[in-house]
């Protein structure tokens, strides 16, 4: 069965697209850290980030910092955090969260909670960057 991430980037799930090519696709978190938190998913459905052949992951990375770079252009922070856990879902993906200080990025905060508006609004914003 398709991981829920696959079924996003195929758009068989709807999601607030970010960026898409041939290979990855991003979309904002439904449970974010921050305004603005994206993550990244290669298209290929592979459970861990280093079970990624060399060269998808270092262009999953460059994929990335685009996406990176847009988000710092809309949401007012100092960096853009990178986190890697994969335990959540069986796809391989990486966590894009606008932050202030290291606390910004603890997976064990409350959740905003944003509205569809909110959400439409960021994403087009940030699209509008990239």
């Amino acid at each position: 069965m398709a991981s829920i991430f696959s079924q996003i980037a195929k758009g068989e799930i709807p999601s607030y697209k970010i960026a898409e090519n041939e290979r990855y696709f991003a979309f904002l978190d439904i449970y974010p850290l921050a305004k603005g938190h994206t993550l990244i998913v290669p298209k290929e459905e592979t459970d861990y980030l280093f079970d990624l052949d060399d060269e998808l992951l270092a262009d999953m990375i460059v994929f990335s910092k685009q996406v990176a770079r847009a988000i710092e252009k809309v949401i007012p922070c100092n960096r853009i955090g990178v986190a890697v856990l994969g335990l959540e879902i069986p796809h391989a993906h990486i966590h894009l969260v606008p932050i202030n200080s290291e606390a910004d990025i603890s997976f064990s905060r409350p959740k905003l909670e944003l509205t569809k508006e909110e959400f439409i609004e960021i994403a087009e914003k940030i699209r509008a960057e990239i």
